[in-house]
């Protein structure tokens, strides 16, 4: 869970206790003039998410590992450098998969037809197809299928919370597990914004196209978190509610109903964070037994930050879910 200055991680020990941490988020932008300008901010805290997403999700195996009897450390730390090398990677991949792949198969099958329009129309539906299809084969693994529960007890209690309820399993039950702030909302919004930038560059030379794909990127990353921010906001508008559906239709596939051991983990994922900005905990909160987890390198989140904006979800995931990205909460 994040919170305004820290995250806070938490992970069911091998041994059925939950453990947790906290840290600061010390990008090196974080908190600056610049992480507050729009367009610029959704782009740091996607870099903040990436990178702490990363190094946590390892962590997390370790802890498992370490527990569990296997080869492991619980103080494995990845430093900046295989950080970045391992995101350089799967990003590397991700553009190969999502955005040049669609372009390449279009390219092929449209290359008899004059119109650009028609190009375009079919690489956007190539590429959603490539993403849903991709969540839906994912979601048939065992270990895939769990990370999307977690996903949704991590939506729950921000509902719960939300809506000022007490921080404990039967109240955090009773809410859906989709949320509109969810990475996956944002995820549908940059591939329909991908769909309107490409076709604005217009049936160009192959090597103009591919930059432009990559060049994109980012632009079109802010702008999405801008929407996602702005969706978030106006959600009482019912036209904006429609516009923004196909993200929640989406969380169908990424979210599941989750057990009541997993809502134990997003509650204290969530509490930890509250505590780490200086927060006060719901009314008849904190009743779920945790230890702290000693993670060696790992700064610690202040007790007592100044008060702010309450935590939101989806900075690692929870219990080593995907990597997504949700934006603060209106008017944090």
């Amino acid at each position: 869970m994040r919170g305004r200055d820290a995250i806070a991680v938490a992970l069911r020990h091998p041994d059925g206790r939950i453990v947790y941490a906290t840290e600061r988020l010390d990008s090196g932008f974080h908190g600056s003039r610049w992480a507050k300008l729009p367009f610029l901010r959704g782009l740091i805290v996607l870099y903040e998410t990436l990178f702490v997403g990363t190094r946590w999700l390892v962590r997390s195996a370790s802890v498992q590992a370490a527990g569990s009897g296997e080869e492991g450390d619980e103080g494995v730390e990845l430093g900046k450098g295989s950080i970045a090398l391992m995101l350089g990677l799967t990003l590397l991949a991700g553009v190969g998969i999502f955005f040049l792949l669609p372009l390449l198969i279009a390219s092929v099958t449209t290359s008899k037809i004059d119109n650009g329009l028609v190009q375009h129309l079919v690489e956007g539906l190539i590429r959603v197809a490539i993403f849903l299809g991709y969540l839906f084969l994912i979601s048939l693994a065992e270990d895939v299928r769990r990370v999307f529960k977690y996903h949704g007890a991590e939506h729950m209690t921000i509902h719960a919370l939300e809506a000022g309820d007490p921080l404990v399993v039967d109240s955090v039950r009773k809410y859906p597990t989709a949320h509109p702030r969810c990475g996956t909302e944002f995820l549908v919004v940059v591939i329909a914004l991908s769909i309107v930038a490409f076709s604005l560059v217009g049936r160009q030379e192959p090597a103009v196209m591919i930059g432009s794909r990559i060049a994109l990127i980012p632009v079109i990353a802010a702008v999405g978190y801008e929407i996602l921010k702005w969706g978030a906001k106006h959600r009482g508008n019912a036209i904006v509610r429609a516009i923004m559906y196909p993200g929640i239709l989406v969380q169908m596939i990424t979210t599941r109903q989750p057990t009541n051991d997993m809502i134990e983990v997003a509650i204290v994922s969530m509490e930890e964070a509250l505590k780490a900005d200086g927060e006060t905990l719901p009314l008849g909160s904190g009743t779920v037994p945790r230890d702290g987890l000693d993670v060696p390198a790992a700064p610690k989140a202040a007790e007592g930050a100044a008060g702010g904006a309450a935590a939101t979800t989806d900075v690692v995931g929870t219990g080593g879910a995907a990597v997504t990205i949700d934006p603060p909460l209106p008017g944090a």
